[in-house]
């Protein structure tokens, strides 16, 4: 049970302290406020960060080829080679660290034509396995599948602006038929990516997906691939593979082995392990200066204690010469200390989520969706313990001092 006494009498005595209670509490509403506001952000700016790479397979890599620069069994520097739809079987067979592989072709010219609207379209020839390795997010239809693939279908898959300009509003594309040059072509689909900004080729929306025999068959490409995807079993670490990838490709294409511009490989594993590098140190910065300001805080609810202990001499001093022990002393400067410092940080966490919400509509716009300026519940529960439990220890020198304050000497206090 509470003693609604003892509660009244420490609201009684913050009162009559009012400049001093103030300056605690707005202490202690800061240290909390700006610690909520800081996790919130930081975790804002990481859901925001990792929404602009998300997508792709995290432990992923491409492959493209280049020009040699090194001469070798007779091939002269400088020379062009391309990658071939077989590569794609001797590094599975050979790699049995591979989970999924496959081969990419691109178009860059291209219009698309349905009745009067058009649009420039780039195209990508992809397998179904590509899915896994680079996420669509399908809004109508399905996406390219091994049939497809197999009978060389005059289908595709509509990136969702693509589908915007050749389409009304709400209008169903499927089984409906856009040219490509001439060549007629079945909608299946319409996509998104899940981040427009890590893409193969050019935007995703404004791209094209067609099973890659029919592309290589419309843009008379034979067996040439312009880039394979491959991501890497659990245990295996896409650094590991790449060396291993580019010596195959090398001894199939007769390149020199030492040759390190004739195969491009960029490792998609380096660039998250780089935005997980910038998360955790942004993570880390933003505890370093919330727990600053926290201790910022309880300094100053310690120090005006001092200051509040050091005015109430006389008021403890009779009290001690009323009979009151050390103890409750101890426990009416410790219970001020806990009260302020409870309601001050309430209030912090409220203002902080509150300031959280607002940024959190103005950036996603609403809609239901979020753009992760949030601070978990049990976070800022925890917080305000901290922020409790450190400004009683901080009111436990102040307590002190009131205890060793003698009742003759506390009347003589002017």
């Amino acid at each position: 049970m509470f003693d609604l006494d003892k509660i009244t009498e420490i609201l009684q005595t913050i009162t009559r302290n009012k400049t001093r209670s103030l300056l605690t509490a707005f202490g202690v509403f800061w240290g909390i406020f700006m610690l909520v506001v800081l996790i919130g952000g930081g975790n804002g700016l990481d859901y925001l960060l990792r929404k602009q790479i998300s997508g792709f397979a995290t432990n992923s890599a491409l492959i493209w080829s280049n020009t040699t620069s090194e001469p070798y069994k007779g091939f002269r520097k400088g020379r062009w080679w391309t990658m071939k739809i077989q590569d794609v079987e001797i590094l599975k067979q050979q790699m049995p660290e591979i989970e999924h592989i496959a081969g990419i072709n691109m178009a860059w010219d291209g219009t698309l034509i349905r009745g009067e609207k058009t649009q420039a379209a780039r195209l990508r020839g992809v397998t179904p396995i590509y899915a896994k390795i680079h996420q669509p997010i399908m809004l109508m239809g399905r996406y390219i599948n091994e049939i497809d693939v197999l009978e060389k279908r005059k289908v595709c898959v509509l990136g969702e602006r693509v589908y915007e300009v050749l389409f009304m509003k709400g209008e169903d594309p499927i089984g409906q038929t856009v040219y490509w040059n001439n060549v007629a072509l079945t909608v299946i689909g319409v996509y998104k990516p899940v981040s427009e900004n890590l893409n193969i080729g050019g935007n995703d929306n404004e791209m094209m997906v067609l099973p890659i025999s029919t592309m290589q068959l419309m843009t008379r490409a034979g067996d040439r691939l312009d880039m394979i995807a491959f991501t890497a079993r659990k245990g295996y670490r896409i650094s590991d593979l790449e060396e291993k990838a580019s010596q195959i490709l090398k001894r199939q294409h007769k390149i020199a082995p030492h040759d390190k511009k004739a195969v491009v490989v960029m490792n998609l594993e380096k660039q998250f392990m780089m935005f997980n590098n910038l998360f955790t140190g942004i993570s880390i910065l933003i505890w370093i200066v919330g727990l600053g300001t926290l201790i910022a805080g309880v300094i100053g609810v310690s120090n005006i204690m001092m200051v509040t202990v050091k005015e109430r001499t006389q008021e403890i001093g009779v009290r001690r010469a009323l009979g009151a022990r050390p103890f409750q002393i101890l426990s009416q400067i410790l219970s001020e200390t806990a009260v302020l410092t409870g309601i001050s940080g309430l209030l912090g966490i409220a203002f902080g989520v509150l300031v959280l919400q607002m940024a959190d509509l103005g950036i996603s716009g609403g809609g239901g969706e979020t753009s992760g300026f949030q601070i978990p519940f049990w976070t800022a529960i925890s917080a305000t313990f901290v922020l409790l439990s450190l400004s009683i220890l901080a009111g436990l020198l102040p307590a002190w001092r009131a205890m060793q304050i003698k009742a003759i000497d506390a009347l003589r206090d002017e």
